[in-house]
């Protein structure tokens, strides 16, 4: 039987074969190489999912020798029978759409054309599941032209990606879960989710930092949770705490101002079963104009939130637009002025972290990646959300993480954690000095292991107070400290007593007193030096 590691093995092998495709079609590392691999990908996916599903369905299927040629026989009434059994996570194809058909007719005139209408055909009778819709309402769909990034050769193009597909299934690995469908994902956009991608560049949160917020927000059973992340990216936060809490007892909202990012999540959620909050997914600008409202027209409140928020971005052309009445409650600590120069070390953060405050409901809990300056800054906005934070009794801690955890940026980040209901104490973690560093790229990382993270989250968990660790404290003790949420500010400085007879006290001091002669004697030394060459100074 083939092990779930060969099935991995045998997938990447997979998307290692479409980017060599893409490579020998002129695509390596092109701007529009991403679009392709993960649409053909996504394609290749639901064409096995619809063939795993409908065998589940008709015994008749399962037992063919070739279940594609035989649904082929099916009578129009009788597919749609078929189809209606299916769950709304199944993307319906046609037969004609089928991997398989495309693959016997790779050898027409125009195949290109061919190829890029059945994708095309595909998103569009899938639109109303599977759609990503933008703030203004357009629909974001599955697929498009694929072979349009190809400058010629576009029917060989496809027919070399069709032979890629052929011989490789999915079906035997739907049973599998989150940990599996994380690896594939990462390995799948690892060269795409780089700070290489402009203004709006999208950054992939570590796993291991997920893990830690997701397990230190859920815990105990939760049913019917609408969790959010106001910064998605490409939904590794949400894809945590969804596992955590379980992805049918929950529904994901997102906003994110890129298009690729938003695309990107879709496919996440396609691979882990969450295809019922892909309605949910919007395009667009989440600090301008938030787009998820309650049936009275107020921004929606949610149970969990989770955000990794870019922290520094030049957002001055619409800063001047957030500085009303309406977004008063919203931003209630300010609206960062505009630098005069370098408008792009705007401290967006601040604005995210103000938005998921107020878009908490009454029992609500959060976790935020922020820089690790923001927990003990004097001054400003930081200070008085930290501020906020305390007064309101909302703050449930606060874990500093190693440097480089981020392989792609130097910037220390710290994880706020909050939670509505925790009127009691606060429990702050200083996990700086954990983690093993590696090399990845050009970059130094720090990587922790399991122990590590399990660390942290029972640490957190169980408010357990740990030398040089971990302290827990009360709103008021961290008013007393200025406000300071820096573990390292309330760890007790303990001095050493060490006990010596009288004799070994004597020699201590008569040691200390024959170097202190010494040093007068070389000083002394010194001073005829500097006052002979001083006297042997003339002007020339």
């Amino acid at each position: 039987m083939t092990t779930t590691v060969q099935f991995e093995s045998q997938t990447k092998a997979l998307i290692d074969d479409l980017k060599s495709v893409c490579a020998n079609y002129g695509l390596g590392n092109d701007g529009n190489e991403f679009k392709i691999i993960t649409q053909v990908f996504l394609y290749k996916f639901l064409n096995d999912k619809f063939a795993h599903e409908v065998q589940k369905i008709e015994s008749r299927l399962a037992n063919a020798s070739n279940w594609a040629e035989e649904l082929k026989n099916y009578s129009a009434d009788d597919f749609e029978m078929l189809t209606l059994q299916l769950n709304e996570s199944t993307a319906i194809l046609k037969p004609t759409q089928f991997i398989a058909t495309l693959f016997e007719r790779q050898n027409e005139a125009n195949f290109a054309e061919l190829f890029d209408n059945t994708l095309l055909d595909v998103a569009k009778e899938n639109s109303a599941i599977f759609s990503v819709i933008t703030e203004g309402g357009e629909k974001i769909t599955l697929f498009e032209n694929i072979s349009k990034y190809v400058t010629d050769k576009r029917d060989e193009f496809c027919k070399a990606i069709i032979n890629k597909l052929i011989n490789f299934s999915f079906e035997h690995i739907f049973h599998e879960k989150f940990d599996f469908y994380a690896t594939i994902f990462e390995y799948l956009i690892k060269d795409y989710n780089t700070n290489s991608g402009g203004k709006y560049a999208e950054y992939f949160t570590p796993h291991a930092v997920a893990k830690i917020m997701a397990r230190c927000l859920v815990q105990g059973e939760v049913k019917n949770a609408m969790c959010y992340d106001p910064s998605a990216g490409s939904g590794t936060l949400l894809m945590n705490l969804a596992h955590q809490i379980g992805e049918d007892k929950c529904t994901i909202y997102s906003q994110d101002i890129s298009q690729k990012s938003s695309n990107l999540l879709r496919l996440n959620l396609i691979l882990n079963d969450l295809v019922h909050s892909i309605p949910n997914i919007v395009k667009g600008n989440t600090i301008l104009e938030p787009y998820h409202k309650d049936k009275n027209g107020n921004l929606q409140k949610f149970d969990f939130i989770v955000s990794n928020p870019p922290f520094k971005l030049d957002f001055s052309d619409y800063s001047a637009e957030l500085d009303s009445k309406e977004n008063k409650d919203r931003f209630f600590a300010g609206i960062p002025n505009i630098p005069k120069a370098k408008k792009e070390s705007m401290a967006i953060y601040l604005m995210f972290l103000q938005h998921i405050m107020y878009s908490l409901k009454e029992n609500g809990k959060a976790a935020i990646v922020v820089p690790t300056g923001f927990i003990t800054a004097q001054s400003g906005i930081d200070r008085k959300i930290r501020e906020k934070m305390v007064e309101d009794k909302m703050l449930a801690g606060v874990v500093s993480m190693p440097s480089n955890i981020f392989a792609t940026t130097g910037t220390n980040v710290s994880v706020i954690f909050l939670d509505k209901q925790n009127k009691g104490d606060v429990v702050l973690i200083d996990a700086s000095n954990l983690g093993t560093t590696i090399k990845e790229g050009k970059n130094q990382k720090t990587v922790l292991s399991t122990e590590e993270e399990d660390k942290i989250i029972d640490t957190f968990n169980k408010k357990e107070a740990i030398e040089d660790f971990s302290v827990v404290v009360s709103y008021d003790a961290i008013k007393e400290k200025n406000y300071s949420l820096s573990a390292g500010q309330y760890f007790e400085v303990k001095i050493d007593y060490v006990d010596i007879t009288e004799e070994e006290f004597k020699a201590k001091l008569n040691g200390f007193e024959t170097n202190l002669k010494a040093l007068f004697a070389e000083s002394k030394v010194l001073e005829q030096e500097i006052e002979n060459n001083l006297k042997n100074l003339k002007f020339n």
